[in-house]
């Protein structure tokens, strides 16, 4: 389905703001073990290459169709970009159960999900200075989602081929690219082991 025939932008959440999640946000700096070695402004983290942590949410409605969605043009990172995941930044002393439902209830606008299933966690490292250790969850969502509009521009649930299929049309986030790559394996495997 083209981005004009869909759901269309975002709108104002059900009261769980991001707003407060910004630049300013205190993170915690971690090593290659992902163990805390400080904490800094999200913002310095970005600017200087600091490693962090982050969630990845795969949202799935009822129909089992994966939540999609366009950044906005003034994110930090990644601006304008297509991305799969719902997700972001591990707060300074957040478990990253805690932060995969925050902001999984944020950006999709809803409260009350169950408690995302966490699949794996792996080191995204893009070789420039980008580097978090990454949790890569899932959750279905059967309530309606009310995207924050200072997160997300578009967005629409679509069937998994069709995400597939955009993969080489639309400019993806780099980060989720590999999260969706690596969940790809995760279930190859899975699949093998009789556990999928």
């Amino acid at each position: 389905m083209s981005e004009s025939g869909t759901r269309g932008s975002g709108a104002s959440g059900s009261g769980t703001s991001g707003s407060g999640r910004s630049a300013d946000e205190v993170i915690d700096v971690v090593d290659e073990r992902d163990r805390v070695v400080g904490q800094v402004r999200r913002g310095e983290a970005y600017a200087r290459g600091l490693r962090h942590r982050c969630v990845f949410v795969l949202a799935r409605d009822g129909a089992g169709r994966v939540f999609v969605h366009r950044r906005t043009p003034d994110k930090l990172v990644f601006p304008s970009l297509y991305d799969m995941f719902v997700g972001g930044v591990v707060g300074a002393g957040e478990e990253y159960d805690e932060a995969a439902l925050r902001e999984a209830e944020e950006e999709l606008g809803v409260s009350g999900l169950p408690r995302p299933s966490h699949l794996f966690t792996f080191l995204y490292d893009d070789g420039a200075d980008r580097t978090w250790w990454s949790a890569v969850y899932e959750v279905r969502c059967d309530l309606p989602v009310r995207p924050q509009a200072e997160e997300v521009a578009w967005y629409d649930f679509l069937p998994e081929e069709e995400v597939e299929r955009r993969l080489g049309e639309w400019e993806w986030v780099p980060d989720g690219l590999a999260a969706y790559e690596r969940l790809r394996v995760y279930r190859a495997g899975a699949r093998g082991n009789g556990t999928a």
